[in-house]
Protein backbone atom coordinates (compact mmCIF):
# COMPACT_ATOMS: atom_id res chain seq x y z
CA UNK A 1 0.00 0.00 0.00
CA UNK A 2 1.48 2.99 -0.92
CA UNK A 3 0.54 6.67 1.80
CA UNK A 4 -1.36 8.54 -0.96
CA UNK A 5 -3.99 4.99 -0.67
CA UNK A 6 -3.34 4.47 3.01
CA UNK A 7 -4.75 8.60 3.46
CA UNK A 8 -7.08 8.18 1.11
CA UNK A 9 -8.85 5.26 3.24
CA UNK A 10 -8.29 7.44 6.20
CA UNK A 11 -9.65 10.51 4.79
CA UNK A 12 -13.11 7.96 4.22
CA UNK A 13 -13.31 7.08 7.82
CA UNK A 14 -15.33 10.42 9.16
CA UNK A 15 -17.85 9.10 6.86
CA UNK A 16 -18.56 5.86 7.93
CA UNK A 17 -21.13 4.72 10.42
CA UNK A 18 -20.36 1.74 12.92
CA UNK A 19 -22.69 -0.25 15.27
CA UNK A 20 -21.14 -2.16 18.01
CA UNK A 21 -22.96 -4.93 19.65
CA UNK A 22 -21.41 -6.99 22.24
CA UNK A 23 -20.66 -6.62 26.15
CA UNK A 24 -19.39 -2.90 27.20
CA UNK A 25 -17.31 -3.26 30.48
CA UNK A 26 -16.49 -0.54 32.57
CA UNK A 27 -12.05 -0.43 33.04
CA UNK A 28 -11.60 1.09 36.24
CA UNK A 29 -7.96 2.14 37.00
CA UNK A 30 -7.02 2.80 41.15
CA UNK A 31 -3.99 4.41 41.13
CA UNK A 32 -2.01 3.70 44.66
CA UNK A 33 0.67 5.02 45.90
CA UNK A 34 2.60 2.46 48.26
CA UNK A 35 4.29 5.42 49.88
CA UNK A 36 1.00 6.26 51.71
CA UNK A 37 0.42 2.36 52.52
CA UNK A 38 -1.05 2.34 56.45
CA UNK A 39 -2.23 -0.22 58.57
CA UNK A 40 -6.09 -0.73 59.13
CA UNK A 41 -6.57 0.57 63.01
CA UNK A 42 -9.24 -2.45 62.88
CA UNK A 43 -7.71 -5.28 61.40
CA UNK A 44 -3.65 -4.91 60.63
CA UNK A 45 -3.98 -5.62 57.39
CA UNK A 46 -2.22 -2.93 55.00
CA UNK A 47 -4.68 -0.57 53.82
CA UNK A 48 -4.10 0.57 50.12
CA UNK A 49 -4.41 4.42 49.49
CA UNK A 50 -5.65 5.27 46.34
CA UNK A 51 -4.77 8.87 44.96
CA UNK A 52 -6.63 8.33 41.46
CA UNK A 53 -9.10 6.84 39.65
CA UNK A 54 -8.99 6.47 35.82
CA UNK A 55 -12.18 4.85 33.91
CA UNK A 56 -12.69 4.10 30.80
CA UNK A 57 -15.24 1.85 28.56
CA UNK A 58 -13.75 -1.83 28.16
CA UNK A 59 -14.29 -4.98 26.01
CA UNK A 60 -16.71 -3.76 23.42
CA UNK A 61 -16.21 -0.07 24.75
CA UNK A 62 -12.47 -0.18 23.80
CA UNK A 63 -13.60 -0.98 20.64
CA UNK A 64 -15.30 2.32 20.39
CA UNK A 65 -12.19 4.26 21.77
CA UNK A 66 -10.39 3.32 18.78
CA UNK A 67 -12.75 4.08 16.20
CA UNK A 68 -13.38 7.26 17.75
CA UNK A 69 -9.40 7.93 17.71
CA UNK A 70 -9.54 6.87 13.90
CA UNK A 71 -12.04 9.41 13.87
CA UNK A 72 -15.22 7.15 12.86
CA UNK A 73 -18.25 9.64 11.87
CA UNK A 74 -20.75 7.70 13.91
CA UNK A 75 -21.08 5.12 16.39
CA UNK A 76 -23.77 2.94 18.07
CA UNK A 77 -23.79 0.98 21.41
CA UNK A 78 -25.75 -1.87 21.12
CA UNK A 79 -26.23 -4.30 24.28
CA UNK A 80 -27.16 -4.11 28.09
CA UNK A 81 -25.71 -3.52 30.76
CA UNK A 82 -26.75 -3.19 34.96
CA UNK A 83 -28.30 0.41 36.09
CA UNK A 84 -25.66 1.00 38.68
CA UNK A 85 -22.62 3.59 39.20
CA UNK A 86 -20.72 1.74 36.86
CA UNK A 87 -23.39 1.68 33.80
CA UNK A 88 -23.58 5.41 34.66
CA UNK A 89 -19.73 5.92 34.15
CA UNK A 90 -20.02 3.60 31.02
CA UNK A 91 -22.25 5.23 28.93
CA UNK A 92 -20.57 8.94 29.83
CA UNK A 93 -17.18 7.57 28.63
CA UNK A 94 -19.09 6.10 25.49
CA UNK A 95 -21.00 9.68 25.00
CA UNK A 96 -17.68 11.73 25.47
CA UNK A 97 -16.36 9.58 22.57
CA UNK A 98 -19.30 10.62 20.46
CA UNK A 99 -20.99 7.23 20.87
CA UNK A 100 -24.75 7.04 20.98
CA UNK A 101 -25.71 5.05 23.56
CA UNK A 102 -29.58 4.86 22.74
CA UNK A 103 -29.51 1.26 21.76
CA UNK A 104 -27.50 0.59 25.20
CA UNK A 105 -29.88 -0.97 27.42
CA UNK A 106 -29.69 -0.35 31.35
CA UNK A 107 -31.18 -3.40 32.93
CA UNK A 108 -31.62 -3.62 36.50
CA UNK A 109 -31.56 -7.53 36.84
CA UNK A 110 -27.67 -7.29 35.49
CA UNK A 111 -24.55 -6.04 37.11
CA UNK A 112 -22.11 -3.74 34.29
CA UNK A 113 -19.50 -6.01 34.34
CA UNK A 114 -16.10 -4.45 35.20
CA UNK A 115 -12.51 -4.79 35.15
CA UNK A 116 -11.33 -2.98 38.79
CA UNK A 117 -7.49 -2.70 38.62
CA UNK A 118 -5.30 -1.53 41.33
CA UNK A 119 -1.97 0.09 39.87
CA UNK A 120 1.09 1.39 41.67
CA UNK A 121 1.41 4.80 39.94
CA UNK A 122 5.05 5.64 40.49
CA UNK A 123 5.56 2.08 38.18
CA UNK A 124 4.64 1.97 34.29
CA UNK A 125 2.86 -0.70 32.40
CA UNK A 126 1.50 -3.97 33.43
CA UNK A 127 4.71 -4.38 36.02
CA UNK A 128 2.54 -1.73 37.91
CA UNK A 129 -0.75 -3.92 37.91
CA UNK A 130 -1.99 -5.44 41.17
CA UNK A 131 -4.12 -8.49 41.10
CA UNK A 132 -7.38 -7.90 39.47
CA UNK A 133 -10.87 -7.55 40.29
CA UNK A 134 -13.87 -8.85 37.74
CA UNK A 135 -17.31 -8.19 38.15
CA UNK A 136 -19.60 -10.31 35.54
CA UNK A 137 -22.76 -11.95 35.04
CA UNK A 138 -22.58 -15.58 35.69
CA UNK A 139 -26.09 -16.44 35.12
CA UNK A 140 -27.55 -17.09 31.09
CA UNK A 141 -28.93 -13.44 29.85
CA UNK A 142 -32.64 -13.77 30.66
CA UNK A 143 -34.49 -14.14 26.94
CA UNK A 144 -36.55 -10.94 27.12
CA UNK A 145 -33.39 -8.71 27.72
CA UNK A 146 -31.70 -10.62 24.38
CA UNK A 147 -35.07 -10.04 22.70
CA UNK A 148 -34.95 -6.74 23.45
CA UNK A 149 -31.37 -6.47 21.84
CA UNK A 150 -32.49 -8.04 18.96
CA UNK A 151 -35.09 -5.31 18.02
CA UNK A 152 -32.59 -2.58 19.30
CA UNK A 153 -29.96 -4.14 16.57
CA UNK A 154 -32.44 -4.62 13.77
CA UNK A 155 -33.56 -1.07 14.32
CA UNK A 156 -29.97 0.58 14.19
CA UNK A 157 -28.29 -1.66 11.20
CA UNK A 158 -30.61 0.20 8.24
CA UNK A 159 -28.71 3.02 9.53
CA UNK A 160 -24.84 1.95 9.14
CA UNK A 161 -22.44 0.83 7.30
CA UNK A 162 -21.16 -1.65 9.62
CA UNK A 163 -21.64 -4.02 12.60
CA UNK A 164 -18.78 -4.89 14.72
CA UNK A 165 -19.82 -8.22 17.46
CA UNK A 166 -17.67 -8.17 20.44
CA UNK A 167 -18.32 -11.43 22.23
CA UNK A 168 -16.07 -10.50 25.36
CA UNK A 169 -17.68 -13.14 28.20
CA UNK A 170 -16.73 -16.53 28.10
CA UNK A 171 -19.10 -18.52 30.05
CA UNK A 172 -21.86 -19.42 27.35
CA UNK A 173 -24.77 -17.16 27.21
CA UNK A 174 -23.85 -14.81 30.08
CA UNK A 175 -23.22 -12.30 28.01
CA UNK A 176 -24.77 -10.15 25.34
CA UNK A 177 -24.00 -12.52 22.27
CA UNK A 178 -25.66 -15.74 23.42
CA UNK A 179 -26.45 -18.29 21.22
CA UNK A 180 -29.80 -17.31 20.10
CA UNK A 181 -28.42 -13.70 19.71
CA UNK A 182 -25.92 -15.07 17.29
CA UNK A 183 -28.09 -16.63 15.34
CA UNK A 184 -29.98 -13.56 15.23
CA UNK A 185 -27.10 -11.75 14.05
CA UNK A 186 -26.22 -14.15 10.95
CA UNK A 187 -30.49 -13.78 10.03
CA UNK A 188 -29.67 -10.22 9.75
CA UNK A 189 -26.52 -10.18 7.88
CA UNK A 190 -28.42 -12.12 5.38
CA UNK A 191 -31.27 -9.73 5.49
CA UNK A 192 -28.86 -6.24 5.56
CA UNK A 193 -26.01 -7.44 2.62
CA UNK A 194 -25.27 -3.88 2.54
CA UNK A 195 -24.05 -3.75 6.11
CA UNK A 196 -20.50 -5.00 6.50
CA UNK A 197 -20.72 -7.56 9.62
CA UNK A 198 -17.65 -8.70 11.61
CA UNK A 199 -17.27 -10.75 14.59
CA UNK A 200 -14.57 -11.35 17.57
CA UNK A 201 -14.88 -13.34 20.19
CA UNK A 202 -12.97 -15.17 22.94
CA UNK A 203 -14.10 -18.41 23.36
CA UNK A 204 -16.93 -18.83 20.41
CA UNK A 205 -15.66 -17.16 16.95
CA UNK A 206 -16.07 -20.83 15.54
CA UNK A 207 -19.71 -20.17 16.38
CA UNK A 208 -20.65 -17.34 13.96
CA UNK A 209 -22.47 -17.35 10.57
CA UNK A 210 -22.28 -15.05 7.77
CA UNK A 211 -20.21 -13.04 9.51
CA UNK A 212 -16.45 -11.88 8.78
CA UNK A 213 -14.50 -13.20 11.72
CA UNK A 214 -11.10 -12.33 13.18
CA UNK A 215 -9.98 -15.17 15.02
CA UNK A 216 -6.24 -15.66 16.52
CA UNK A 217 -3.92 -18.39 15.49
CA UNK A 218 -5.37 -20.73 17.81
CA UNK A 219 -8.63 -20.06 17.77
CA UNK A 220 -8.37 -21.20 14.19
CA UNK A 221 -7.42 -24.48 14.84
CA UNK A 222 -9.62 -25.01 18.12
CA UNK A 223 -6.60 -24.76 20.64
CA UNK A 224 -7.52 -22.97 23.49
CA UNK A 225 -5.07 -23.71 25.99
CA UNK A 226 -2.10 -23.25 24.20
CA UNK A 227 1.71 -23.51 25.22
CA UNK A 228 3.95 -20.12 26.34
CA UNK A 229 5.57 -19.30 23.12
CA UNK A 230 3.73 -21.91 21.05
CA UNK A 231 2.98 -20.55 17.33
CA UNK A 232 1.09 -22.44 14.93
CA UNK A 233 3.23 -22.88 11.50
CA UNK A 234 1.25 -21.04 8.65
CA UNK A 235 1.30 -23.58 6.20
CA UNK A 236 -1.40 -25.26 9.08
CA UNK A 237 -3.39 -21.83 9.00
CA UNK A 238 -3.40 -21.62 5.25
CA UNK A 239 -4.69 -25.55 5.07
CA UNK A 240 -7.53 -24.62 7.60
CA UNK A 241 -8.52 -21.62 6.01
CA UNK A 242 -11.10 -22.95 3.41
CA UNK A 243 -12.24 -24.74 6.01
CA UNK A 244 -13.42 -21.87 7.97
CA UNK A 245 -14.77 -19.98 5.52
CA UNK A 246 -16.53 -22.85 4.38
CA UNK A 247 -18.17 -23.30 7.76
CA UNK A 248 -19.25 -19.57 9.09
CA UNK A 249 -19.85 -18.58 5.36
CA UNK A 250 -17.79 -15.32 5.03
CA UNK A 251 -14.16 -14.34 5.13
CA UNK A 252 -11.50 -15.22 8.29
CA UNK A 253 -8.63 -13.36 9.51
CA UNK A 254 -6.30 -14.92 11.31
CA UNK A 255 -4.14 -13.32 13.48
CA UNK A 256 -0.61 -14.64 14.27
CA UNK A 257 0.72 -12.18 16.86
CA UNK A 258 3.73 -10.48 15.96
CA UNK A 259 3.68 -12.33 12.17
CA UNK A 260 1.17 -10.08 11.57
CA UNK A 261 -2.44 -11.42 9.94
CA UNK A 262 -3.28 -13.73 7.55
CA UNK A 263 -5.78 -11.38 5.50
CA UNK A 264 -9.99 -12.85 4.79
CA UNK A 265 -8.78 -13.09 0.40
CA UNK A 266 -9.03 -16.56 -0.33
CA UNK A 267 -5.25 -17.36 -0.99
CA UNK A 268 -4.52 -16.49 2.63
CA UNK A 269 -1.86 -13.69 2.84
CA UNK A 270 -0.40 -13.05 5.07
CA UNK A 271 0.31 -9.39 5.90
CA UNK A 272 3.41 -8.71 7.83
CA UNK A 273 3.35 -6.91 10.95
CA UNK A 274 5.57 -3.77 12.00
CA UNK A 275 8.17 -4.91 14.25
CA UNK A 276 8.19 -2.99 17.87
CA UNK A 277 11.18 -2.90 19.89
CA UNK A 278 11.14 -1.76 23.86
CA UNK A 279 8.75 -2.94 26.30
CA UNK A 280 4.86 -3.38 25.12
CA UNK A 281 1.68 -3.64 26.45
CA UNK A 282 -0.91 -6.07 24.61
CA UNK A 283 -4.32 -5.09 26.50
CA UNK A 284 -7.06 -4.39 23.61
CA UNK A 285 -4.15 -4.78 20.90
CA UNK A 286 -6.88 -6.90 18.86
CA UNK A 287 -9.57 -4.04 19.73
CA UNK A 288 -8.17 -2.10 17.96
CA UNK A 289 -6.63 -3.92 14.97
CA UNK A 290 -11.04 -5.14 14.66
CA UNK A 291 -11.05 -0.77 14.84
CA UNK A 292 -8.70 -0.55 11.75
CA UNK A 293 -9.56 -3.23 9.67
CA UNK A 294 -13.97 -2.65 9.98
CA UNK A 295 -12.67 1.21 8.96
CA UNK A 296 -10.70 0.31 6.26
CA UNK A 297 -13.11 -2.37 4.93
CA UNK A 298 -16.12 -0.09 5.05
CA UNK A 299 -13.95 2.57 3.03
CA UNK A 300 -13.76 0.16 0.59
CA UNK A 301 -10.18 -1.58 1.37
CA UNK A 302 -9.31 -5.40 -0.07
CA UNK A 303 -8.78 -7.56 2.71
CA UNK A 304 -4.73 -7.00 2.32
CA UNK A 305 -4.93 -3.48 2.47
CA UNK A 306 -7.75 -4.13 5.73
CA UNK A 307 -5.21 -6.11 7.38
CA UNK A 308 -2.34 -4.11 6.96
CA UNK A 309 -4.45 -1.28 8.40
CA UNK A 310 -4.90 -3.51 11.55
CA UNK A 311 -1.17 -4.14 12.51
CA UNK A 312 -0.47 -0.23 12.10
CA UNK A 313 -3.26 0.31 14.59
CA UNK A 314 -1.72 -2.37 16.55
CA UNK A 315 1.89 -1.56 16.81
CA UNK A 316 0.54 2.09 17.83
CA UNK A 317 -1.66 0.96 20.40
CA UNK A 318 0.32 -2.00 21.89
CA UNK A 319 3.33 1.12 22.96
CA UNK A 320 1.23 2.26 25.15
CA UNK A 321 1.63 1.04 28.51
CA UNK A 322 -0.44 0.75 31.09
CA UNK A 323 -3.97 1.98 29.58
CA UNK A 324 -6.06 0.46 26.69
CA UNK A 325 -4.27 2.16 23.86
CA UNK A 326 -5.52 3.59 20.64
CA UNK A 327 -4.40 5.35 17.78
CA UNK A 328 -4.40 8.21 15.41
CA UNK A 329 -4.61 8.99 11.89
CA UNK A 330 -1.34 10.49 12.03
CA UNK A 331 -0.03 7.84 14.08
CA UNK A 332 -0.74 5.34 11.36
CA UNK A 333 0.22 7.20 8.51
CA UNK A 334 4.20 7.09 10.92
CA UNK A 335 3.53 3.19 11.75
CA UNK A 336 3.23 3.15 7.76
CA UNK A 337 6.57 4.63 7.54
CA UNK A 338 8.33 2.21 9.56
CA UNK A 339 6.59 -0.48 8.39
CA UNK A 340 7.78 0.33 4.76
CA UNK A 341 11.05 0.70 6.33
CA UNK A 342 11.15 -2.59 7.72
CA UNK A 343 9.79 -4.36 4.72
CA UNK A 344 12.75 -2.31 2.48
CA UNK A 345 15.24 -3.85 5.25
Amino acid sequence: MQLDRLKSLLDQFPQRRIAVLGDFFLDKYLEVDPTLAEPSLETGRVAHQVVGIRRSPGAAGTVVNNLAALGAGQMHAVGAIGDDGEAFDVCGGLNRLGCSTDALLRCPELMTPTYLKPCDRSVPGLAGEHSRYDTKNRVPTPASIVDRIAAELERVLPNVDALIVMDQVELPDCGVVTSVLRDRVAEFARRFPQVLFWADSRRFIRQFRNVTIKANQFEAIHKLNPAVGEVVLLEELRQVLPEIRAEIGAPAFITCAERGILAGDVAGTLVPGVKVNGPIDPTGAGDSATAGAVLALASGATPVEAALMANLVASVTVQQLGTTGSASPNQVCEAWAEWTRQQAG
